[in-house]
């Protein structure tokens, strides 16, 4: 077959071409997006590209394939979450992967080396696509990961990437990659059996490769060490196992992509072509679930929070000064030396800066392995008692004592000793921005930077606009953020902004319900029920019971609880002190065993969230956050509220949307 039978010259998404040694380079650059993803356009061109290498195979001109990135950023992100509303029913979604499966099939079954050449993200159908290459190549950078996040929107891999990871990386290995969505490193990958050859950077990438398409190199499968954990009678020991293991995480009725993984498993195991084959049928239901379309809602939102700061780079951090080394102070500190920032911390105790620094070695030994990258990160991380950083920072963060006359004086004092175009910003939690900036000769200059505790695992950060706040200031804000790895979502200033205005009434219903007699166990129980992170109750006290009364009385809940303010004035105030609205031991409530009735519970875990998103609507109409949208995505990254609803103002509407038809019914 000649070059002319299958036309590959007129790809949009791909570059193909045959070079000096017969082999073809397959070159994945999306035209028009700044990442690689797996749209309907770039499947079929990879189809055509596929049909190229079979007639390059059989007349042989063509004596390898590989498959590299043209982004230098990442390989494939992934299959494009965008066109997955397209989708409509099960049918559709099930021809749809089983159309792209049997092109991976085809692939697979080319009679010629197929290599793939990966260096950053290579994730979900990107993954995929590479384990049906016949050998995978990476580089060692860190910002090289490989994983399959599709749990994370209600769905589990969808074009073979079950069977294949198994084959390949063994049951456990591959599962929990699975399961957890986590992004594993190349070293990781590669010790799991994902990844076959690691080299040191992009530059070695297409030299390696070349050279495994020379010697006809072919991955080995899993051996029988690992593979034998897919055998029956071990293979029902393992996922009654991970059946146990996701529970303590997720609810099945919430979340029940994991569980429809692990039946898959328990039915296939190591049965490749049974698992291949049964695998459409049991992802078509998750893809088109509500649950699934609520996660991919998520996404979206997400994507939504990013854009929020300026795409042209112009502003972009390098070095921070934080002022105040209490918990809150070092946290954001040793957060942003972990994202790769030198950051100076500052207090009036030298001996609260070198604890709080003491304090971060958790986190920077978790973020990196390696004993050069962890005092390389610890290096970044400099006690600053005078203040000597303040005037080479790019972002200079203000996280002292909740005081207005004490935050006016520091600023006062800091505003001279800034750089031109540095960031100058508070960490405040109640008090105005304007009212904070009121002494300043340019009060524009002053933004929120609100994290929440704790720093390392919420992954909002409210930006603040006081009513003076220039737009560019608030817009450099966000770029701060996005820089360290959070979604920055911009505010208003307002009493409790918006996280902790929601959250206070919802709290404070809450514990009302617990002073006319209700088993704060069962507020609790009910309010997970709903999705939920955590009940009211346990987060009251999680939060502080002090930290509630004060937010309570500038939110104007004040009138709040009696049994409150009791346990705040006798010293009881929650988890910090070890007794609260419950006795905490080793870190977690001491609750009596009850059982309740679960129509009961459903109703009640309704009933708990309306003050939140009744708040919500308010926030909205007052336009303390820009759009429904927004203040969605906000207290779902902000409070942990049930991501499988889409966001409180999204769960109402659709709720309001689903009694309508059936209120129309009963009437007929």
């Amino acid at each position: 077959m000649s070059d002319t039978t299958v036309n590959v010259s007129g790809l949009k998404d791909w570059r193909f071409s045959i070079d000096q040694d017969d082999i073809a380079w397959a070159v994945f650059d999306r035209e028009g997006e700044s990442v690689n993803a797996l749209g309907r356009r770039p499947l079929e061109e990879l189809g055509a590209i596929v049909e190229r290498a079979e007639a390059g195979a059989r007349d042989k001109t063509i004596r390898g394939l590989v498959f590299i990135s043209g982004k230098d950023k990442g390989f494939i992100v992934g299959a494009d979450v965008r066109e997955f509303e397209l989708l409509t029913s099960e049918q559709q979604v099930v021809e749809a992967v089983s159309t792209v499966n049997a092109m991976l099939d085809r692939l697979e079954r080319l009679p010629i080396p197929v290599v793939a050449a990966i260096h950053g993200v290579c994730l979900g159908g990107g993954l995929e696509l590479a384990l049906a290459c016949h050998y995978r190549i990476a580089t060692r950078d860190d910002a090289t990961r490989v994983g399959f996040p599709e749990v994370k929107l209600g769905i589990f891999p969808g074009f073979n990437g079950t069977a294949r990871s198994i084959r390949q990386a063994g049951p456990v290995a591959a599962m929990q990659a699975m399961l957890t969505g986590s992004m594993i490193r190349a070293s990781a990958a590669r010790a799991q059996g994902l990844i076959d050859e690691l080299v040191a950077s992009p530059g070695n990438l297409k030299w390696a490769a070349r050279k495994a398409v020379l010697q006809k190199r072919k991955s080995a499968p899993a051996g029988i060490a690992k593979t034998v954990m897919g055998q029956w009678p071990a293979r029902g020991y393992i996922a009654d196992k991970m059946r146990a293991e996701t529970r303590k995480k997720v609810r099945e009725e919430h979340y029940p992509a994991p569980f429809r993984l692990i039946d898959l498993f328990a039915r296939f195991g190591m049965d490749s072509a049974g698992m291949k084959a049964a695998e459409p049928r049991a992802f078509a239901p998750l893809m088109v679930s509500e649950t699934s379309r609520n996660l991919r809602r998520v996404f979206r939102l997400s994507e939504l929070m990013k854009a929020q700061a300026p795409k042209d780079g112009v502003f972009k951090p390098l070095r921070v000064h934080v002022i105040g080394a209490g918990t809150m102070g070092a946290d954001i500190a040793g957060w942003c030396v972990a994202s790769g920032m030198e950051v100076t911390l500052q207090d009036l105790k030298p001996d609260l800066i070198e604890k709080g620094i003491a304090a971060q070695a958790k986190l920077l030994a978790r973020k990196f392995r390696t004993k050069p990258l962890r005092d390389a990160a610890k290096s970044r991380l400099i006690a600053d008692p005078e203040g000597k950083g303040v005037g080479r920072a790019d972002v200079v963060i203000e996280a002292i004592v909740e005081k207005l006359e004490v935050k006016q004086q520091l600023f006062a004092g800091l505003e001279d000793k800034l750089k031109p175009g540095a960031v100058m910003a508070t960490n405040t939690s109640s008090l105005q921005i304007e009212d904070i900036a009121r002494p300043l000769k340019d009060p524009g200059r002053l933004i929120g930077i609100h994290f929440f505790n704790p720093v390392a695992q919420m992954p909002l950060v409210e930006v603040i606009r006081g009513t003076a706040t220039r737009d560019e200031e608030v817009k450099k804000g966000c770029s701060f953020v996005t820089a360290i790895d959070k979604f920055p979502l911009i505010v208003k200033s307002a009493p409790g902004f918006l996280v902790n205005r929601v959250l206070a009434p919802y709290m404070m219903a809450a514990l009302k319900r617990v002073e006319s007699g209700e088993a704060k166990e069962k507020i609790d129980e009910a309010a997970r029920a709903f999705g939920m992170p955590m009940g009211p109750v346990e987060l009251a006290d999680t939060v502080g019971l002090d930290v509630c009364a004060h937010v309570g009385r500038i939110l104007g809940n004040a009138d709040g609880s009696a049994k409150l303010d009791q346990l705040v004035a006798s010293g009881k105030l929650g988890k910090k002190t070890g007794e609260g609205l419950y006795v905490w031991k080793d870190g977690k409530p001491v609750k009596q065993e009850k059982t309740f009735d679960k129509r009961e519970i459903e109703e009640l875990g309704k009933a708990l969230v309306e003050p939140l998103i009744a708040e919500c609507r308010k926030v909205l109409d007052e336009r303390i956050v820009e759009n429904a949208d927004l203040v969605d995505a906000g207290v779902i990254f902000g409070t942990g509220f049930a991501p499988f609803r889409g966001g409180p103002l999204h769960y109402k509407a659709s709720q309001t949307a689903a009694t309508v038809p059936a209120q129309r019914a009963a009437a007929e």
